[in-house]
């Protein structure tokens, strides 16, 4: 049963409380990993997860290579499968037997891939704002049907890549796109941490062998206060169908960042 509800943030940036989603009283103890989108890392996710664990909650806030403090490891052969590995050793390694597991952004594909392996595991996906993989749409950009061939707007980027493949965030968008530019912390914050980001993740077409999300609790937040290129429906795809649980949250596209309360709520509530 698909259940759609729209949720208003508070006015001021960080400021959520208790009632901005309902009670997440009494809930029991989660397993949550959180994945990153482009050009982030686990840091992203740092103020959702201290709220979370100070509520009994465990979580995992992996960095994929290539990114965030991994960024020295980025390389010309670091795309969507490197990132897949990296999340599934990193639950494996943590001995993480069931969790929920997040994806912000184009992680979306690759927590897809994630619950293609570990489905037995998966107790839910959640899509923050998130690409759905589905068929026609299994990889970030995507080439043409007749001639393969990469869009004409991406073969534009990729000229400005550094070292061909590293891609750079303020070279097509302002930061605008991740939060209000009038918070001058977050603003600080995000180019201070902000890394370059392996293109291949976007490119690298998404195989799957047991269904990605299919047959598995999933939820979508649209993060519907989001000023600045609002996600599309292309992104969102299949995410307002039924079996879906589908929210609208009056937040950026950073809202963990912004709203930490608010988003950290969700995650308990729909969880629980």
């Amino acid at each position: 049963m698909k259940r759609r509800t729209i949720i208003k943030a508070p006015a001021l940036i960080g400021l959520a409380t208790e009632s901005s989603i309902g009670s997440t009283n009494n809930l029991r103890p989660c397993n949550f990993v959180l994945v990153h989108g482009t050009w982030h890392g686990g840091w992203v996710w740092k103020d959702v997860a201290r709220i979370l664990r100070a509520r009994g909650h465990r979580v995992l806030t992996p960095t994929c290579t290539g990114c965030g403090d991994r960024v020295h490891l980025s390389s010309p052969s670091v795309g969507l499968e490197t990132h897949i590995t990296d999340i599934e050793n990193s639950i494996y390694w943590e001995e993480m037997d069931r969790f929920v597991l997040v994806g912000h952004s184009f992680s979306g594909v690759t927590i897809t891939g994630v619950a293609d392996r570990m489905r037995e595991r998966v107790e839910r996906v959640i899509f923050f704002d998130a690409l759905v993989p589905r068929q026609g749409r299994m990889a970030g950009v995507v080439r043409d049907i007749e001639t393969g061939d990469f869009p004409d707007w991406w073969k534009a980027r990729q000229k400005h890549f550094i070292d061909g493949y590293r891609m750079v965030l303020w070279n097509d968008y302002p930061v605008d796109m991740l939060v209000p530019p009038t918070s001058e912390r977050l603003v600080a914050r995000l180019k201070r941490l902000i890394t370059t980001h392996p293109a291949a993740q976007w490119t690298d077409e998404l195989v799957l062998k047991n269904g990605g999300w299919e047959g598995l609790p999933r939820s979508y937040v649209h993060c519907t206060g989001q000023k600045y290129l609002l996600t599309s429906e292309r992104m969102i795809g299949p995410a307002r169908e039924p079996g879906w649980d589908f929210v609208e949250l009056n937040i950026p596209r950073d809202g963990m960042l912004t709203h930490p309360g608010v988003v950290a709520n969700y995650l308990i509530s729909v969880s629980g």
